[in-house]
């Protein structure tokens, strides 16, 4: 397997860790009798479950322009040293940023997702 399909696993891998992350999050807060129900009229989270939440969204956003760019610079033949870099820079970021997002440090969490939007560029260069 490529270095770029490889860190594309493990994108997914860190994708379904943050969603485990939120459930707990969310069951911690609300219960999970109320989580395995409809979710009508759930209260909103707060504090550390809110921003797990939203850093899982945030996440699945970026997972479709990484998963996008991965494969069709896989499809084209582009994928070269260029293409792995802006992957490493994709995945290590995201990795930083989830901590970093529920911890709750907004200038750091900014720069950190501003990282992971430069491998995406990476990538993108070698497909124009």
């Amino acid at each position: 397997m490529s270095p770029d399909l490889m860190f594309l696993v493990w994108t997914v891998a860190l994708t379904f860790v943050q969603c485990v992350i939120a459930a707990a999050g969310a069951q911690a807060q609300v219960g999970l009798p109320a989580l395995a129900g409809n979710r009508n009229g759930l209260p909103p989270l707060s504090g550390w479950a809110d921003r797990a939440a939203r850093a899982h969204r945030n996440m699945l956003e970026s997972l479709v322009l990484f998963v996008a760019l991965v494969l069709a610079a896989h499809v084209a033949g582009k994928a070269n040293a260029t293409t792995v870099l802006g992957c490493e820079l994709f995945f290590w970021a995201r990795l930083v940023y989830v901590p970093v997002y529920v911890i709750g440090i907004p200038w750091v969490r900014t720069g950190v997702w501003a990282f992971s939007i430069a491998g995406l560029a990476l990538i993108f260069t070698q497909l124009v």
